[in-house]
């Protein structure tokens, strides 16, 4: 309920901000002259729209996780293997103070992972079948721990309250530049009665282009939680057990099977050079294996 009512306080700040902000430098009342219902009703569209659609998809995220991988919730543990995967989830979140997340395997070569939930006490850690296959159990139980840390420190609700926002804003920026520009083409003539192709054509690029920084900014917050992540697998199942389980994930071999709306949850991500780096969901693996060893 905390995160629930900081997602709520947030938002409501965001939006207060920008409707002073508005008020201040007179967009409001030049909104409102051309008919677009005022800055009121831009906000509160941009927030539906914006915070809505961010939220939606994360109350769906375990059942889209589950119906995307395939994973199979251990309801009731079939071997002695799915019963030490079960008691490690057990053990790591009874450690790092959370309610117990579902746990479940799916199909998958590559040696991955991911967790994903609406809350902290309702989540779910998947693994899959080549992860249980290709590291031994001291570095299962740290990649455990890596995933319940992403639970612990709330980065499912953080990462989406950040793209939240920024689709706010990128809706609200969009438009109002598009206005800006609509105006400078029609020679400054009121459009009261419609939108010009200015505006249209705008409002499309310029949500692109927005859209893009702002992707920028969910990824550099998706790298630095990985970090943290780590550091919690690291306290939970030993910093020699979470370095190894790193370095064992560098012989990962091709691209991986986790859906693009799940591979930003997955214990490790596609790397980039150039520009592209700004884009990387994770830092490179020898970058935090790095900062694991320089810890104290």
């Amino acid at each position: 309920m905390r995160r629930i009512a900081l997602f709520l306080l947030t938002n409501i700040a965001v939006l207060f901000l920008l409707s002073i902000v508005c008020h201040l430098f007179g967009v409001d009342q030049w909104a409102a002259a051309r008919g677009y219902g005022g800055m009121t009703g831009l906000l509160i569209y941009a927030a539906v729209f914006g915070m809505g659609g961010a939220f939606i998809s994360l109350a769906m995220s375990k059942w889209m996780a589950k119906m995307s991988t395939g994973a199979r919730v251990i309801e009731q543990p079939q071997s002695e293997a799915e019963r030490w995967l079960v008691e490690t989830v057990r053990r790591h979140a009874q450690n790092a103070g959370i309610g117990m997340p579902e746990v479940a395997i799916y199909d998958a070569p590559e040696m991955n992972a991911f967790a994903t939930g609406m809350t902290k006490n309702s989540s779910l850690v998947a693994v899959s079948t080549g992860l249980l296959q290709q590291m031994d159990r001291d570095q299962v139980a740290a990649v455990l721990g890596h995933e319940i840390g992403h639970v612990a420190n709330g980065d499912m609700v953080t990462l989406t309250l950040i793209q939240g926002v920024l689709n706010t804003l990128v809706i609200v920026a969009a438009r109002i530049v598009g206005r800006l520009v609509d105006s400078w083409l029609s020679g400054g003539r009121d459009n009261r009665g419609g939108s010009g192709i200015g505006y249209l054509v705008s409002v499309v690029v310029l949500q692109l282009v927005f859209g893009v920084f702002a992707s920028m900014i969910v990824m550099a917050f998706s790298r630095w939680r990985e970090f943290r992540a780590d550091a919690a697998g690291a306290k939970l199942a030993g910093r020699g057990a979470m370095i190894s389980a790193l370095q064992r994930l560098q012989l990962n071999h091709g691209e991986s099977t986790l859906p693009k709306t799940m591979a930003a949850f997955g214990i490790s991500g596609p790397l980039a050079q150039g520009m592209r780096r700004l884009f990387m969901s994770h830092p490179p693996l020898d970058e935090r294996i790095a900062a694991l060893q320089k810890a104290q």
